[in-house]
């Protein structure tokens, strides 16, 4: 890699981004990404809640114990160099790395670590259920998280595994902010929310120097970062929604990666340099139908669903490439996955079943989508598929943001979206999706059962609240399994597939790491030629 001078690269950094002409031939030293970052709602990671806004998270801060850009599958030391777990006191003490550095310069201190987890339970934003689910509350988790010296002692109450409460404490929300420049810019008790939103203060290997909501993220690397310096001087990811677009820019040598080509699109790029890559992820797609609607709250509307759905039609045509079939809430690839697909397309069948069922049709639902590739080509097929049986679906579009703010709200019919793991334990997707013990209103929880108004049955919230206690891992994978068993087929929410992204690089980039979820796209590794 070439080091690149600072007025060059402050030159880039600022380049105006505005409009098509601004669009100039990347420097080797600059990693320049289309792709839709419409989603980002916040970028705090106390609130950073989206697809996009974690792969942010991922690349400006770190966590005590972290999966890297090294080995994303290994959970290794990130802040913390060592620790030692006692079981039988439910506590883990964490010794820390020493001579790291904000972003800021600040040296990362004890009370970093503390004042960040601390934060994150005060507030009590949207990711915050992550870390309380270790008993931490805003009363008590000054007590639960305390530092001595250079170790930070974490403690937790439930029947818990150690292995859990690690996967716990390398989620986003545990990411450590320099907690000295976040509460120098606290605005009216908001613990540097607002101002966090806009910037980041973090030891990662890249810093925030720009960030315009469904425009564009620029970062500058951190030549000091304890990890080794990223191979590139600084990151441009333009917002452009449109895959077609994105196809032109890397063709024409304006961008580096394509991060939203459609199959199509990534069988016709052309020039001989440019290459693709396919990554597994952990998301799932599904379609879901809100229990406030009366017509939408039959099981046997929800039974039919999965009979309604063109499965290999799309996943040969629109979403080839994209994604597999895929219909348990835990992702093929990770223990404790569910690999049975039981259901296939039959609108013959559907129909029989809300005729047995004396449902009323036809039934006249909005359907809520993302209006990008390939989503409004999988509300297409939906629309077309359902109508064979009597459910007439009205699409309506919106950026991510849009759908998801709708979808947080409980204000839409039925949602076509995606869902990912926040850690790697299948109890992550599992209270996601099968459980749901208040269903109030005015109790928000940041679970697709309670945002479709599911009152999950008694039963299924037990078996998932017996299945994250089990100290037995071959009991409690069985546990999963069911759970994964009894939600594919009894519930209002049909899930359909599993992604497989497909990226495309211009010659001369290597040394990418686009993991299973958002917060294993870890850009350090990479270099152009």
């Amino acid at each position: 890699m070439r080091l690149i001078k600072p007025a060059l690269l402050a030159a880039v950094m600022a380049l105006p981004l505005s409009g098509p002409a601004a669009y100039a031939d990347t420097p080797p030293e600059i990693l320049v990404v289309a792709q839709n970052i419409d989603d980002i709602v916040a970028i705090d990671p106390a609130q950073a809640y989206e697809f996009t806004s974690g792969e942010l998270v991922t690349n400006t801060y770190d966590r005590l114990v972290q999966y890297g850009a090294d080995d994303p599958t290994v959970l290794a030391p990130g802040l913390a160099t060592s620790w030692e777990i006692d079981a039988d006191a439910k506590t883990i003490t964490f010794t820390l790395r020493e001579g790291v550095t904000f972003n800021s310069g600040n040296p990362m201190r004890p009370e970093d670590v503390t004042g960040s987890l601390h934060r994150v339970v005060q507030l009590n934003l949207t990711p915050a259920f992550i870390l309380t689910q270790l008993g931490w509350t805003p009363e008590n988790v000054a007590e639960m998280v305390t530092s001595e010296g250079n170790t930070v002692t974490i403690r937790y109450e439930g029947d818990f595994s150690p292995a859990f409460v690690m996967n716990v404490i390398a989620s986003r929300p545990a990411s450590i902010v320099d907690m000295e420049t976040v509460m120098a810019n606290e605005v009216d008790g908001d613990m540097g929310n607002a101002w966090l939103n806009a910037n980041t203060a973090g030891t990662g290997p890249f810093q925030l120097t720009a960030f315009r909501a469904a425009e564009l993220i620029r970062m500058e690397a951190n030549p000091n970062y304890f990890n080794g310096a990223p191979g590139v001087e600084g990151i441009i990811i333009r917002h452009v929604a449109e895959s077609a677009t994105q196809q032109l820019l890397l063709e024409s040598g304006d961008v580096d990666i394509a991060r939203n080509l459609t199959p199509d699109q990534v069988a016709s790029l052309g020039g001989e340099n440019l290459r693709v890559e396919s990554f597994p992820q952990a998301a799932v797609h599904f379609l879901s139908f809100n229990q406030a609607v009366d017509s939408l709250t039959d099981p046997a509307v929800w039974e039919a669903a999965r009979y309604l759905v063109d499965y290999e039609g799309m996943t040969d045509t629109i979403l080839a490439g994209q994604m597999e079939i895929h219909q348990a809430f835990w992702p093929e690839g990770f223990p404790g996955a569910l690999t049975d697909t039981p259901y296939s397309y039959d609108p013959e069948r559907a129909a029989q079943i809300l005729a047995d069922a004396d449902v009323e049709l036809p039934i006249t639902v909005t359907l809520d989508v993302i209006n990008a590739a390939p989503f409004t080509d999988m509300a297409q097929s939906l629309q077309a598929s359902f109508a064979e049986a009597g459910i007439e679906f009205e699409i309506l579009p919106g950026t991510g943001s849009q759908v998801i703010t709708r979808y947080r709200d409980r204000s839409h019919e039925a949602m076509l979206l995606f869902w990912g793991p926040d850690f790697m334990d299948p109890h992550s997707n599992a209270k996601a999706f099968a459980y749901n013990s208040d269903n109030r209103q005015e109790t928000y929880t940041a679970t697709t059962t309670w945002r479709n108004s599911w009152a999950v049955p008694e039963e299924m919230n037990a078996m998932t609240t017996a299945a994250l206690t089990e100290s037995d891992p071959a009991a409690r994978e069985e546990i999963y399994l069911e759970l994964q068993r009894q939600v594919q087929a009894e519930s209002p929410i049909v899930i359909m597939f599993q992604a497989s992204y497909q990226v495309a690089f211009a010659e001369g980039v290597t040394g990418e790491v686009f993991g299973a979820t958002s917060d294993f796209v870890f850009y350090r590794l990479i270099d152009k030629e």
